[in-house]
């Protein structure tokens, strides 16, 4: 999001928008916390960007998108014949985040193993690769973000406490976009813009469209309103979404795994369909909401999903993308899923 922090003006951020510029002239650790999508990422790229570290790289790596041997290799690097399918030398994303910054997201998720790992990285500011025996040395600014209970996770030996003092230096909580209203109407007005330009499609989101969403809970926070606008752009009309918003809004509750009111039998005036077209968009739809559901209720963990679901990981990565979820990731996913 180029327009970063800018976009988050409400008075609930405003403390956040203080601290940042307070601590981001430091080598101090921080940890974001926070629902799934209320744009922790945002936050610990206003940090990057407001530091010295701004000209050096910014790297993200999801702590729960990968299993423990590739997320080590993925963070450390690997040297050549270390495990299977280690046929050349690889530097981690310590190394190439050397002088910049390196945020590890999801980082309840992180295996106990790499836990102790990087608890000496933090502490000494020097590791080795997988299967090598060299001591590298690293200078990076650490954040981290989750949206567990860390406190709890720890009660039940899950997370290691003296990493989560190491990280805990500067807290930052990140209110969901229920408690920040006022940024909606400037988050739709980009979204619009983003997904217009992507697809070369100006679409206009009426003002009721706006209200109904303003007065929406959102669940998803920043990443379903992203969502939501960018199926308007796709559908070239805001109709569906509308109706889809408002039949939840009016409910009380949150999207369940039911076929939207959106996709009722009886085709839109303004785009007629075939009853086989209905079934088929509400039957993906349908997937995309339970997706969506089991994906929040293990905080995104794709693994666990993956298996909750009863579908190979390639395959979830696959719907992710297809129904247009988690799209600060989607060109990662992308990859996975072509290669």
């Amino acid at each position: 999001m180029s327009e970063g922090l800018s976009l988050c003006s409400s008075s609930k951020m405003q403390p956040i928008r203080d601290l940042i510029a307070k601590v981001a002239g430091t080598n101090t650790t921080v940890l974001l916390r926070g629902e799934s999508g209320v744009g922790k990422e945002v936050v610990a790229h206003a940090l990057h960007k407001a530091s010295p570290r701004a000209s050096k790289q910014f790297l993200k790596v999801n702590c729960a998108a990968l299993p423990s041997e590739l997320l080590e290799s993925e963070l450390f690097g690997h040297e050549k014949g270390a495990f299977t399918g280690a046929y050349r030398q690889k530097p981690g994303k310590f190394e190439a985040a050397d002088g910049g910054t390196l945020m590890l997201d999801e980082i309840g998720e992180m295996p106990l193993r790499l836990q102790a790992k990087l608890l000496h990285v933090l502490q000494d500011g020097e590791f080795c690769r997988v299967g090598g025996e060299k001591i590298i040395d690293t200078d990076v600014r650490l954040i981290a973000s989750t949206n567990r209970d860390l406190e709890a996770a720890m009660r039940a030996h899950q997370f290691r406490e003296d990493l989560y003092y190491r990280l805990n230096v500067i807290e930052i909580r990140i209110p969901p976009l229920r408690e920040r209203r006022e940024e909606i109407p400037g988050l739709i007005d980009y979204f619009k813009r983003k997904f217009g330009a992507q697809y070369g499609r100006l679409v206009d989101i009426p003002a009721e469209t706006v209200r109904v969403f303003v007065e929406y809970h959102w669940p998803g926070n920043i990443r379903e309103l992203e969502n939501a606008v960018k199926r308007i752009i796709v559908l070239g009309s805001a109709r569906t979404v509308h109706q889809e918003i408002l039949a939840n809004l009016n409910r009380g509750l949150r999207p369940s795994v039911t076929v939207p009111a959106a996709f009722s039998p009886v085709p839109s005036p303004d785009a007629p369909l075939s009853l086989k077209d209905i079934a088929r968009q509400a039957a993906r739809e349908a997937e995309r909401v339970a997706i969506k559901e089991v994906l929040d209720r293990v905080h995104w963990n794709r693994a666990k999903a993956a298996r909750l679901l009863q579908i190979s990981y390639k395959a979830l990565l696959y719907k992710i993308v297809q129904c247009g979820l988690a799209t600060q990731e989607s060109d990662k996913d992308k990859e996975v899923v072509a290669s």
